[in-house]
């Protein structure tokens, strides 16, 4: 039966370049649609730049320019970017749109007539002359530690101490200069937390679609389980959507100077980029795909990263519920993308943009191949090693696929008149009975393209195998052999076929020149069994692909270096240089043995914390920052990477275990005052990152023996 699917991927943000990082979801999403069409679904992909919020603001007018202006640039570099790897969006919208205004003030219009958007007072750092609420690291004043001068808002960069900035004397507003007062200010809240959001999730966060297949992957669901509680409990906070002027965005109506949060309308883009592509088509039925109500025979899928998994599977389907709108049928998340086996690095020319990749003339369709290649439908992380990329390129698409056809081209152009014999049918079985048996299409459906690619990698072998019993270049020696060198050929060249198509949703361009060469019409999946009859004429071979050179690697890596390298650290202080000696003697000493004495033990010093705030750490892909309460007079602040894992909101409150006396750590968010301890399964059968937790009757403080 047909299929008719929405399909949609996060977001890119308006404020800077796409990187490989953010590839991995775009090139997985785009080799599933192609798929689906390839089998004759019909299938609208769209995407669009999300535009609102105050980065946004602040860099446009740094650069002199509007808000607009910005977007409409990065817009189009977006889509350039997409575009050289392949990635063929329906339509690429922006959230700065009218349809996304309409959306959005429905949605929450809806919401409000459901009661389930309340208002609350928040107090926050104001600047008088900006009239504008002032984040932590736009205030700056007096360490109230050690009194130097010129300290942010949050952390003294002399004396490593950190604190709220109330706490700073004589503060200023580091945007005008101008003393901030503290304000109060009226914030617009979604009742996540009502009793009608968390009996829908927990239903939904756990069921399937029409087809019985899970709306999200085994581990996401559990984490869901986690963030939800057990039934009968509430973990779940209101989410704050509200956000003062200034501010880029839509303001919200009813609230004049109160805008939408650049979360709350991000997402609704899905559907604000359909919308605009159905009115430039004039032949798309919107309400099939987005009404409750209208919404039939359809499907509505989000390719995500798991980083804003905590939105899409908590926020967004709510919203969706109790505004009258169809909920997602499918969340396909993925996970991050390392670099030779650590997160990617300015420093190590590692932190690559699609842009510099295109520019060193590196061939899109060696990463879509090796992005697929390392894709199996799960959350876990995708890891880019430089030199398995080179080998893997080189071996599978140079070495097997294109091999085949630069093997026995040549023959059929010269001795045949570029016209075919038929093929060995007993050759082309294998093939068949692959097909048939859907191996290679169930991996598709479900993400898995690695396990697609093993199979398509053995039929690869099969066709090199038969070229090699049967020797072409031997027969072409022997006039006596000619009708075997034109049936051998033609075989070869009709697995040649197959394998293209069954490569087609992952090496798109490669395909249509395959299609070229061999005269052919768009290959589809219910054709791939056919074969190329007597007497088909082909085009003359020309080369498809190259093989990667390490030189152009290390070119790449290099040109990452010069353009993104950061800027060089300040000479480190005495306490810094103490710590770094203190963790390179425990280091050394573990070396020396892997055992620990008592001893050594007891001078790690573990307390009970309590965690009184968390929240995300703008520009940090994985980092909290956590206040946690071990009983001193301040709260000490620290930054853990498991954002990926929590919600902010469901940690406040908590408890767990914190390494109290490891040596602070300044980083460029600020100053870490020790370490959360969390488990996880490194062999990967129990994904995730787990804090650990005390038994009730723990207190803040307690040390822990």
């Amino acid at each position: 039966m047909s299929r008719n699917i929405l399909v949609t991927n996060a977001l890119p943000y308006a404020n800077g370049d796409i990187h490989l990082g953010h590839l991995v979801g775009y090139i997985q999403a785009d080799i599933w649609v192609r798929y689906q069409r390839m089998q004759g679904h019909t299938v609208h992909y769209v995407c669009a730049d999300d535009t609102h919020g105050t980065p946004v603001m602040l860099r446009a007018e740094k650069e002199g320019i509007t808000p607009e202006q910005l977007i409409n640039r990065v817009h189009g570099e977006h889509l350039r970017d997409f575009t050289d790897f392949d990635v063929a969006f329906d339509n690429y919208h922006s959230t700065h749109s009218v349809e996304n205004r309409l959306f959005a003030e429905d949605i929450y219009g809806k919401l409000q007539a459901a009661g389930l958007i309340e208002t609350r007072a928040i107090e926050q750092f104001y600047d008088p002359v900006k009239a504008m609420f002032l984040p932590d690291r736009f205030i700056k004043g007096e360490c109230p530690k050690c009194g130097a001068l010129d300290q942010y808002g949050d952390n003294c960069e002399v004396c490593g101490a950190a604190y709220a900035p109330t706490d700073l004397k004589n503060p200023v507003s580091a945007v005008s200069g101008a003393k901030p007062e503290m304000r109060s200010s009226e914030h617009y809240f979604f009742k996540l937390s009502d009793p009608r959001a968390v009996e829908f999730l927990r239903e939904w966060t756990q069921g399937t679609d029409a087809n019985g297949a899970r709306r999200l992957q085994s581990e996401a669901a559990n984490k869901m389980k986690e963030w939800l509680g057990e039934p009968g409990e509430n973990k779940l906070s209101d989410w704050d959507i509200s956000r003062d002027a200034p501010y880029f965005g839509f303001e919200i109506p009813g609230a004049p100077g109160k805008y939408f949060y650049v979360w709350l309308d991000a997402p609704i883009g899905y559907f604000a980029s359909f919308k605009n592509l159905a009115d430039k088509s004039g032949r798309i039925d919107v309400e099939r795909f987005i009404s409750a109500a209208a919404a039939g025979n359809t499907e509505l899928v989000h390719f995500i990263g798991k980083d804003i998994l905590y939105f899409h599977a908590l926020f967004w389907p709510a919203m969706l519920q109790f505004a009258g709108y169809r909920t997602p049928t499918q969340l396909a998340v993925n996970g991050f993308l390392t670099v030779d086996g650590a997160k990617m690095s300015k420093s190590r020319g590692t932190f690559i943009t699609a842009r510099s990749y295109t520019e060193q003339q590196l061939n899109p369709a060696w990463l879509r191949y090796y992005f697929a290649a390392k894709s199996n439908g799960s959350m876990e992380d995708v890891d880019l090693n430089l030199d398995d990329m080179i080998a893997k390129v080189n071996s599978d698409l140079v070495g097997k696929f294109i091999n085949i056809a630069s093997r026995c081209a040549g023959f059929i152009t010269k001795r045949f008149d570029g016209k075919l014999a038929a093929p060995d049918l007993d050759a082309m079985a294998v093939y068949r009975s692959s097909i048939e048996a859907g191996e290679v299409a169930r991996a598709f459906e479900t993400r898995d393209y690695s396990r697609a690619l093993r199979e398509i990698m053995r039929l690869a072998d099969v066709a090199n195998q038969y070229v090699n019993d049967h020797k072409p270049w031997e027969l072409a020696k022997d006039a006596a052999n000619t009708e075997r060198l034109h049936t051998v050929c033609s075989t070869a060249l009709n697995q040649f076929r197959v394998l293209a198509g069954l490569l087609k949703p992952i090496l798109p361009t490669v395909a249509e020149q395959v299609e070229a060469f061999l005269d052919i019409a768009p290959l589809r999946w219910s054709q791939l069994t056919d074969t190329l009859p007597a007497g088909h004429a082909i085009a003359p071979y020309k080369h498809m692909l190259t093989r990667v050179e390490r030189k152009q690697i290390d070119a790449l890596i290099e040109a990452n270096k010069a353009s993104l390298a950061p800027a060089p650290a300040p000479e480190a202080s005495s306490r810094q240089r103490h710590a770094e000696a203190q963790q390179k003697d425990a280091q050394a000493a573990t070396t020396a043995d892997p055992h620990i004495g008592i001893d050594d033990f007891t001078k790690v010093d573990l307390r009970i914390a309590k965690i009184v705030s968390a929240e995300h750490v703008d520009g940090a892909d994985k980092l909290l920052r956590l206040q946690l309460d071990i009983g001193e007079e301040r709260p000490r602040q620290v930054f853990a990477g498991i954002k990926s894992a929590y919600d902010p909101a469901t940690l406040v409150g908590r408890l767990t275990v914190m390494v109290a006396n490891l040596a602070p750590r300044k980083m460029k968010f600020g100053m870490s005052e020790g370490m959360v301890l969390a488990a996880s399964d490194e062999g990967g059968k129990t994904p995730g990152l787990f804090i650990l937790s005390p038994d009730s009757g723990a207190a803040p403080g307690m040390r822990v023996k």
